[in-house]
């Protein structure tokens, strides 16, 4: 991968060189994106579009500290989804990571959470913000304790942990591919603006569809798929259940019940 890396503090150039080979990031100068380490985060820009901002995982502070402490907790729809409402907490594998927000609410209500991220840029923004995380004073026991990031492809990833005797099969995978976002849908301005830089840096998943099948081959429960309310099921596949919110739905497949 190919982007512009910048350090804004020359004492921690080093770490910038040292991050870059663990991801497999190339510096270039031609790249519209930069991936800027502060002095206290990890930042992806869009050098030639300046007004979207910075992005970067905050899983300690901001949108993410008020949904955990007033998002509605297990009674909120990725919760019920996921079988929280069935009185367990299952164990969950995140297949599409992102920025990591799905997997912390996750957490946060007590499931231990696999984060699988294929695309180097997000796997390393993500990594910074779970490092950041786990030095919190409130946070930081419980993520070190229940969130783990995996960098591999979603595809290979579900495929290989699935024949994988050593791994422990998780009770619920969980999936949200990138969808193409149309323009005439109304969007908040943050997730317009993380819409129009992953878009353009990481592009749709066009390979979504052939997630299914081994997530419900890896998961012991049940495949939870969340997709925008105008998206066609994954892999036409009609779910077992759909729990609807505002702007979004979670397909829920099947496997076995979560009492079980």
């Amino acid at each position: 991968m190919h982007i512009q890396l910048i350090s804004e503090q020359s004492s921690r150039a080093d770490e910038l060189e040292r991050l870059a080979q663990r991801w497999g990031l190339i510096a270039s100068s031609d790249s519209d994106f930069a991936l800027v380490l502060t002095a206290d985060r990890l930042e992806l820009r869009k050098l030639n579009e300046p007004k979207l901002g910075a992005i970067y995982v905050d899983l300690a502070g901001g949108a993410v500290a008020h949904r955990r402490k007033f998002g509605g907790g297990k009674g909120q729809a990725i919760a019920k989804a996921a079988g929280l409402n069935k009185g367990v907490t299952p164990t969950i594998l995140d297949g599409t990571a992102g920025l990591g927000r799905d997997a912390f609410v996750l957490a946060s209500l007590g499931c231990k959470v696999h984060l699988v991220e294929r695309h180097p840029v997000v796997a390393a923004l993500l990594d910074d913000g779970l490092s950041r995380a786990k030095q919190d004073p409130e946070i930081g026991g419980w993520v070190s304790e229940r969130m783990s990031l995996l960098h591999a492809s979603s595809l290979d990833a579900l495929n290989q942990l699935a024949q994988d005797r050593q791994f422990t099969q998780p009770d619920v995978v969980y999936l949200d591919p990138m969808y193409p976002h149309p323009e005439n849908k109304k969007k908040s301005a943050l997730v317009k603006k993380e819409m129009r830089v992953f878009q353009s840096l990481v592009g749709a998943d066009h390979d979504a569809d052939g997630l299914l099948a081994p997530a419900l081959q890896l998961a012991a429960k049940r495949v939870v798929v969340k997709r925008p309310d105008y998206a066609p099921w994954l892999d036409e596949q009609k779910p077992s259940m759909v729990i609807e919110t505002k702007k979004n739905r979670f397909d829920v497949y099947v496997n076995a019940a979560m009492s079980d």
